[in-house]
């Protein structure tokens, strides 16, 4: 008897330990990704463009900036259609995550992005800490230099994000035949190689 007992607490100890164990190694892959919020119009495609990158783990769709209590498609004035990045930062950096936003939008249209034109297809890069800034900050003047015109990206800090709807998500994937012909009808794609030539064999 007195050795199912102690066969019994032994169990119980080591199924403790694993779920112990399970909760660290959840909570530690959690600490090892980042997140960061980018709006470059339409957030089909900056999802497309993000989920590109290796080291991505994560885009969703959704809408930044406002303070209306939870945005819809249908209604969402003061926010920007945006999208959250979640990367792991030991293989991808924020910079690269930088440099691949800069390459998917028209920095210099302070009206919107390509067809879509209003506040809420406005770029905007959203920055969580003093270095995201000083980043967004140096590459947009770059790019002001480089082009000599001025670059109409703001840079924000973050506030607040809600994810969009369900079937924005993934819509990419989920639709690809819409989804081309939306981004060539829009003229996103030709406006693109216009900027910052042909995309990368």
């Amino acid at each position: 008897m007195m050795v199912r007992w102690i066969g019994t607490i032994a169990a119980g100890a080591l199924v403790a330990a694993l779920i112990m164990s399970g909760g660290e190694q959840g909570r530690a892959a959690a600490e090892e990704t980042k997140t960061a919020i980018f709006a470059g119009g339409c957030f089909w495609c900056m999802e497309a463009a993000f989920d590109e990158v290796p080291g991505v783990t994560d885009t969703t769709s959704g809408y930044a900036g406002g303070t209306t209590p939870n945005p819809t498609y249908g209604q969402h004035e003061g926010y920007q259609e945006a999208v959250k990045v979640t990367y792991d930062p030991a293989k991808v950096t924020y910079a690269k995550l930088l440099d691949q936003y800069w390459h998917n939008i028209d920095p210099f249209d302070a009206e919107g992005q390509f067809c879509d034109k209003g506040n809420a297809y406005r770029s905007v890069i959203f920055v969580g800490d003093d270095e995201e800034k000083r980043l967004a900050e140096t590459t947009s003047q770059e790019i002001a230099d480089r082009f000599k015109q001025k670059v109409a990206t703001e840079i924000k800090p973050v506030t607040t994000f809600t994810a969009a709807e369900d079937y924005h998500q993934d819509y990419h994937l989920t639709n690809p035949v819409s989804y081309k012909f939306y981004k060539w009808n829009c003229g996103r794609a030709q406006r693109l190689e216009e900027i910052w030539g042909p995309p990368p064999a």
